[in-house]
């Protein structure tokens, strides 16, 4: 079959190379606009976009594809659209343009975790498995039919980075099997439960702050979660780190306050109150630095027993 593909992270780039390995043809790809970044304001492009000029496939990027980009899918005359993580609502006008419409691979085992974050909040959660979804794409939040399902166990170490590529090559393997199913019209699809649905949000700038309010497992997997983007944080002295790994600590003060430093040097590491008790923060960056450990950074710089680590 002729397909459209519509993705922009790596998520969708893995996706996008597995259809372009099976007999099926990719005809056109859709991506987000480039973005730009750093002090230089370098153009920075998608891994979908990356791919798709490597393949020498036609790539189009819309501010608004419901506006902009109709005409266009229309003429490249395909089967069938692919959406892995592509970023933008589609219209009704654009689902009704191919013939068997359009797929979605979902990086969860729906109806749970509907919406834009299904990966990050399956950890976030504690959640011990999730999985892959092809469903059918209609005009509701993830409501479509479920075509085909996979599912993944989460270990304690995965994080957003090593979950997202271990479902987006299972996604790449079950979104071609789907389409051998449509083309051979043996495709089953099943009504989603409604009534067992949940949701995600988009994940937020001002989510990235650590609150040592909260127990030391949901501190632990929120930076699993966010790693590697957007990137915990916590700040101290006016001066932001970046928190990309902690665990649980056996040293605890019931008489500090939550966010207080209670152990830092380079032996035992830095270690903060929370609301159950500490955690260990592994691995950081500090402003104008690297990422390194952190007993590797008290190893030559200070940080005071006592002081409070805030958003």
């Amino acid at each position: 079959m002729k397909v459209i593909f519509l993705g922009t992270p790596q998520f969708g780039a893995i996706c996008l190379k597995a259809i372009t390995q099976s007999k099926h043809s990719v005809v056109g790809v859709v991506c987000q606009p480039d973005k730009v970044s750093g002090r230089g304001n370098k153009v920075v492009l998608s891994p979908v976009k990356l791919l798709a000029n490597q393949l020498n496939i036609p790539c189009y990027q819309f501010d608004k594809i419901k506006k902009e980009g109709i005409e266009i899918l229309k003429s490249l005359n395909a089967d069938i659209m692919v959406t892995a993580a592509y970023g933008q609502l589609l219209s009704q006008e654009i689902i009704d343009i191919c013939p068997h419409k359009i797929i979605n691979v979902h990086g969860s085992l729906l109806p749970k975790y509907r919406g834009a974050s299904p990966i990050q909040y399956a950890i976030l959660n504690g959640e011990k498995q999730t999985g892959i979804t092809i469903m059918q794409t209609e005009l509701g939040m993830d409501t479509g039919d479920i075509l085909l399902t996979h599912k993944v166990d989460i270990s304690d170490d995965d994080t957003y980075g090593s979950l997202s590529e271990k479902l987006a090559i299972i996604g790449g393997d079950l979104v071609v099997k789907a389409l051998d199913e449509i083309e051979n019209n043996t495709i089953k699809k099943v009504p989603q439960n409604n009534d067992e649905a949940t949701y995600t949000k988009l994940i937020k700038k001002e989510d990235e702050v650590l609150d040592f309010n909260d127990t030391m497992i949901n501190l632990i997997n929120k930076v699993r979660a966010f790693n590697p983007s957007p990137i915990t944080k916590f700040n101290i002295n006016e001066n932001t780190f970046k928190v990309f790994s902690v665990k649980k600590s056996n040293i605890f003060n019931n008489n500090a306050k939550n966010g207080e430093v209670l152990v830092a040097n380079s032996k035992q590491g830095l270690i903060i109150k929370c609301s159950d008790g500490a955690v260990e923060i592994v691995e950081l960056q500090a402003p104008s630095s690297k990422r390194m450990s952190a007993k590797s950074y008290l190893n030559g710089k200070k940080i005071e027993v006592g002081a409070i680590l805030n958003g």
